[in-house]
């Protein structure tokens, strides 16, 4: 008797959910229980295709939602009809989404409504500040009520699902950036940046690009950066810019007449790992790069108010130093005068994963299917 195998739906629309998804949809892919369907909606778009790219994934589907000047209703609404209608034509057993994006929540919601089980992948983080990250704190608190399988990266995440009271089974994972990060790595990527001398300057590499940093924050952050330049002679600042004009015109209007700013177009993931591993420390607002950089052996210091990472804080791969430019200053110093402070976090155990999550997350479908 040939056993029907189980359609799974993998649904995301950003450049992080590609990255941290792309593990799980090869394991997938070649597991042999499972017919695996890869959705996009199109929220992001060139970064994502790179992505893609690079891991060698097509996908099966593409809403294509992506218009200029978007809001999060526009991105909510075509996702969540677009979705609707091809769920009711794919008829899922199974839909995963990934984190805390408006494609993840639109994604579970389509799903729930159609009574279909919803898989979450990086369950379970946590600010406590609904409104910062905003929106992905409650995008990610809503997606847990609804979800029947929760992937937490930690232990810190699973007792944050606790505290949620959410229904469902539970299981820790690991977090998948770590297996993308380890598979990218292992090809040491080039990262040719025009006129960088990687060997010449101890470089940061910085992004930025949250919506609670738009505006004076933003400012701000610039002159901790200019101030880190100008104390430091022997460094120099990597800044791909976000697309987003909100984020870059600032930041180029403040860094770009400095001859040790190299303010370059996105990098994609390969270069960007490469320049992970060519950098001095990172200064970022981002949350996976949090999660990665410690992979790495690289120091993180994080240009927000509040993390949703806190664990990589507690382990010392990462400390919190948020926009004021005289803390980034002080921060950034002290790991660029300090070999003791910097090989502190340096070499502090990354808390995120054993780049085995992907596997472990094929194990659980398999096992709530009876596999």
């Amino acid at each position: 008797m040939t056993t029907s195998p189980i359609r799974v739906c993998i649904t995301l629309g950003t450049r992080p959910e590609a990255i941290k998804l792309a593990p799980v949809i090869q394991q997938f892919q070649k597991t042999p229980d499972f017919d695996t369907q890869v959705v996009l909606t199109g929220q992001h778009r060139e970064m994502v295709d790179q992505v893609m790219q690079l891991f060698g994934l097509q996908a099966d589907r593409d809403l294509n939602i992506m218009q200029p000047k978007q809001t999060l209703s526009d991105i909510t609404c075509r996702s969540l009809q677009g979705l609707q209608t091809l769920f009711k034509e794919l008829q899922p057993h199974i839909v995963l989404v990934q984190g805390d994006t408006t494609t993840a929540f639109a994604a579970a919601l389509a799903a729930f409504y159609q009574k279909i089980p919803v898989g979450h992948v990086e369950a379970g983080l946590r600010t406590d500040n609904i409104l910062n990250p905003f929106p992905e704190e409650a995008n990610r608190r809503l997606v847990s009520q609804i979800t029947t399988l929760h992937f937490p990266p930690t232990d810190k995440s699973v007792a944050n699902l606790a505290a949620s009271g959410v229904s469902g089974t539970v299981l820790k994972t690991g977090n998948t950036v770590i297996d993308a990060l380890q598979t990218v790595a292992s090809k040491a990527p080039a990262c040719d940046v025009p006129g960088l001398d990687w060997t010449a300057h101890r470089v940061i590499l910085a992004t930025v690009h949250r919506r609670e940093n738009w505006g004076e924050p933003l400012q701000d952050i610039a002159r901790g950066f200019l101030q880190v330049l100008d104390k430091f002679e022997d460094t120099a600042l990597l800044l791909p810019l976000h697309r987003n004009p909100t984020v870059r015109e600032p930041l180029k209007a403040a860094l770009d007449h400095h001859p040790r700013t190299f303010l370059v177009e996105p990098l994609d993931y390969g270069q960007l790992v490469g320049a992970m591993q060519r950098c001095y420390l990172l200064m970022t607002d981002s949350g996976g790069l949090q999660e990665e950089a410690p992979g790495l052996g690289k120091p993180v210091l994080v240009l927000r108010e509040t993390t949703e990472r806190p664990e990589a804080a507690e382990a010392g791969t990462a400390k919190l130093v948020g926009t004021d430019p005289g803390m980034i200053t002080g921060e950034a110093a002290k790991l660029l005068r300090e070999p003791a402070a910097y090989d502190a976090m340096a070499r502090a155990i990354n808390p995120f994963g054993d780049g085995k999550a992907s596997e472990r997350i094929v194990r659980a479908v398999l096992a709530y299917f009876n596999r």
